[in-house]
């Protein structure tokens, strides 16, 4: 079985987000980017289906340009076969799916595996995008998956609860935290790390899809205004405060 894990390139979620030319740009500037922990749930899940399955590889892509490479040679150290990054900067969701598709048709792969989303712009479009380009059954968000002689055994997530799909071979599916658990994710270790510089990062240059999408400006979240500390005796003032002020009686 030949699986592919697509992976992005977030910003750490601790990490403080500025922007910069007028609130035009985002600042890379002390950013530090990690696998896109959705991306991460579902590069584990290839792994242990890979594990159960002998002859079964697991290749990762990024669209992203070279600064990007210490988080695919992360994916690598952390089990994966081999790696293709497509040269070319992400623009936006449907772009991204593009770039994928033009690439899977030209190499075929039995079971994709996306994000259900990314962390920073969370638009969820990828896996979907990716099914209608490619004419494949996509599941997305998905907490379930096991493969049994072709066929894949699959749990979606929708509003108010879950539902169990079954559907043949290749699909896609989007991956996030119930796919696996946060306790079964694997962190690189020096055998793997070692192995990870040898392991073929291919790099394939774009076939130039159009964007979609064009970000005017950022803005940050209203700073939360001031805490008021009151007497816990001054019963009067808080009454006054939340009728005049909060306005919530």
């Amino acid at each position: 079985m030949k699986i592919l894990v697509c992976i992005s390139s977030v910003p750490d979620t601790t990490t403080k987000i500025n922007f910069t030319n007028n609130n035009t740009e985002f600042s890379t500037s002390g950013v530090q980017f990690i696998i896109n922990p959705n991306d991460e749930f579902g590069l584990t899940k290839a792994l242990q289906i890979k594990e159960s399955n002998a002859g079964s590889t697991v290749t990762v892509m990024h669209v992203g340009l070279s600064n990007n490479d210490p988080i695919i040679r992360k994916s690598l150290a952390i089990g994966a076969d081999d790696a293709v990054r497509i040269n070319t900067t992400a623009n936006d969701p449907i772009q991204v799916a593009n770039e994928i598709a033009h690439y899977i048709k030209e190499n075929p792969f039995d079971l994709i595996i996306t994000g259900k989303e990314s962390i920073d712009y969370n638009g969820a479009v990828v896996p979907h995008a990716l099914g209608e380009l490619l004419k494949i059954p996509s599941v997305s968000p998905c907490t379930g998956l096991e493969i049994n002689e072709g066929e894949a055994l699959i749990t979606g997530v929708v509003d108010g609860g879950k539902e169990e799909l079954s559907a043949k071979l290749p699909l896609i599916v989007g991956s996030q935290k119930g796919l696996v658990e946060e306790s079964e994710l694997r962190i690189p270790n020096m055998r793997g790390i070692m192995q990870a510089r040898s392991k073929p990062l291919n790099v394939v240059e774009a076939k130039k899809s159009d964007a979609t999408q064009k970000i005017i400006n950022y803005d940050k979240p209203p700073q939360k205004a001031a805490c008021k500390l009151i007497d816990a005796n001054n019963v009067e003032e808080l009454v006054s405060l939340l009728q005049n002020e909060a306005k919530v009686i």
